[in-house]
């Protein structure tokens, strides 16, 4: 696990407690990608299934985390993020541990949500973030999060 991927884990689990409760663990930060692993066993629902507030949860941390890494490696420390809103779909049942993954938005993209946030304290970002079934690469969970950074 890399510095990056520990100091994570450690924000995550002493800022929100309940990441503690699910298990959640950083599994790596790398080519400005974030993945989460969600074990199905702290996350299990009544028909053996990962629990949907638990996916939920797990697609706005990907992106709250990807934010605050990608904000750290750009110098950027003095904000605060926020989910502002977001749009979840479940086309796949996840029946085993599961991976959470957030990639960059295009470079344009986030070269504008940090000059808005440099000339204004206040900026908005929309970031994808997908949950695939252990060992598979097929998308369970489809999240897309509005982030808001702000002084």
């Amino acid at each position: 696990m890399s510095r990056d991927s520990r100091y994570l884990e450690s924000i995550l689990h002493h800022d929100i407690p309940l990441t503690r409760e699910m298990g959640l663990k950083v599994l790596d930060w790398q080519d400005r990608q974030l993945r989460l692993h969600l074990p199905l066993q702290a996350n299990i629902n009544h028909k053996s299934t990962m629990f949907g507030g638990s996916l939920y949860c797990g697609a706005v941390l990907a992106g709250w985390g990807w934010l605050h890494l990608q904000l750290r490696e750009e110098g950027i420390e003095d904000g605060h993020i926020v989910i502002q809103e977001g749009q979840i779909s479940y086309p796949l049942p996840v029946t085993q541990d599961a991976t959470a993954i957030c990639q960059a938005p295009e470079d344009k993209v986030w070269k504008r949500f940090v000059t808005t946030y440099k000339r204004h304290g206040r900026a908005r970002l929309a970031l994808q973030t997908w949950i695939v079934n252990e060992g598979s690469e097929e998308r369970a969970v489809v999240f897309t999060g509005q982030y808001v950074l702000h002084r």
